[in-house]
């Protein structure tokens, strides 16, 4: 089956969808690092380098059969201005475009949580009712990586749709209701340093905000965490590389300072001792991109092409379960049955 992958920065889709068993015959990337990244990895798709506002793609129809892709999440994200589509950057208009004049047989769509929620939620309603329009059966869902294996609790709005059948997501396989525990990024990581670490030293916060676990809450400065040694990483941040890096807390500092705050005790000053901020390498790890993948340009677009992916083995779980569905099987694991976007879709759309 064939796809094209709009909006695919590195290629974190495309990795785990050709891992899956699709063929992708093309991907859209404006960024010149992350197609440069991109192609190395899968030299013979066609690679559409340029704004795709520009692109006509009726050339495919009748060639692809499912059409990926994220567009950008900076109109909808909780960390930024949240402008929707009055923001410039909002690319679903061009998403559908592709699907009216492609006309596939299914298409995935990968967002931020935000655009479901309460501000973004009137122009979500309209999209779904867009993808309708275009001939799908719709379902969504907020999928959390960590439970597909991935080490990193990365909640992601993952949009199906089909023209023939309902598509369901695939069960999670890892945490709470399954035989297996989430994967911790140590695990993954090891004890031995990968990759230069960046020079953005830790600091203790001077008005700590706590939370329950010692490593959530801003504690420190900037947006970093430190890492959990029993759990997967807090999401990888397109900003990291700077002080919204995670790190190693590699004296176990953050148990013991989260016991003294919360038993009352006054904040610290100055560095916190033995940490260490993660790599692009080790963020790619994280990530679940292959461990000799090779990311174009300077550290600072390098860290935002690790961050801005989608994780390849989210991906290829994914793509595995699309693949079964559209072939009239079913995938290994089952499909997850609670969830909201079949309700709320009929109900919205009176389907």
């Amino acid at each position: 089956m064939n796809v094209i992958d709009l909006f695919s920065g590195p290629g974190g889709l495309s990795i785990g969808l050709r891992r899956s068993g699709l063929n992708v015959l093309a991907n859209v990337e404006l960024n010149r690092d992350a197609m440069e990244t991109y192609a190395a990895h899968d030299p013979s798709a066609t690679h559409f380098n340029e704004d795709v506002r520009g692109i006509s793609f009726e050339k495919y129809r009748g060639k692809v059969d499912i059409v990926v892709g994220g567009p950008p999440c900076q109109p909808f994200s909780v960390g930024g201005l949240r402008k929707g589509n009055a923001d410039e950057r909002d690319m679903i208009p061009e998403f559908i475009r592709c699907l009216q004049e492609v006309q596939p047989e299914a298409f995935l769509m990968e967002n931020v949580p935000g655009l479901s929620l309460k501000k973004a939620r009137p122009y979500f309603d309209s999209v779904l009712a867009q993808l309708s329009d275009c001939g799908y059966r719709l379902n969504w869902a907020v999928l959390n990586s960590a439970d597909y294996g991935v080490p990193q609790k990365r909640k992601r709005l993952i949009i199906m749709g089909s023209k023939s059948i309902q598509l369901r997501f695939p069960a999670p396989s890892h945490g709470p209701g399954t035989d297996k525990k989430h994967i911790s990024s140590f695990k993954i990581l090891g004890d031995t340093p990968i990759g230069e670490s960046p020079k953005c030293p830790v600091k203790f916060a001077k008005y700590p905000d706590l939370r329950p676990s010692p490593y959530a809450g801003h504690v420190y400065n900037g947006g970093g965490r430190p890492l959990d040694p029993h759990g997967p990483c807090h999401t990888i941040l397109a900003s990291s590389g700077g002080y919204k890096t995670h790190w190693f807390d590699t004296k176990g500092i953050a148990p013991k300072y989260h016991a003294h705050l919360r038993a009352g005790g006054e904040s610290w000053e100055g560095e916190v001792p033995g940490a260490r901020r993660l790599s692009v390498e080790e963020c790619a790890l994280i990530q679940t991109f292959p461990r000799e993948m090779h990311f174009a340009g300077k550290r600072s677009s390098q860290y935002k092409q690790v961050g801005d992916a989608v994780p390849p083995d989210l991906a290829f779980v994914l793509g595995r379960s699309l693949y079964f569905q559209l072939n009239g099987g079913a995938t290994t694991s089952g499909y997850l049955d609670e969830i909201q976007g079949v309700q709320a879709i009929q109900s919205e759309l009176n389907l």
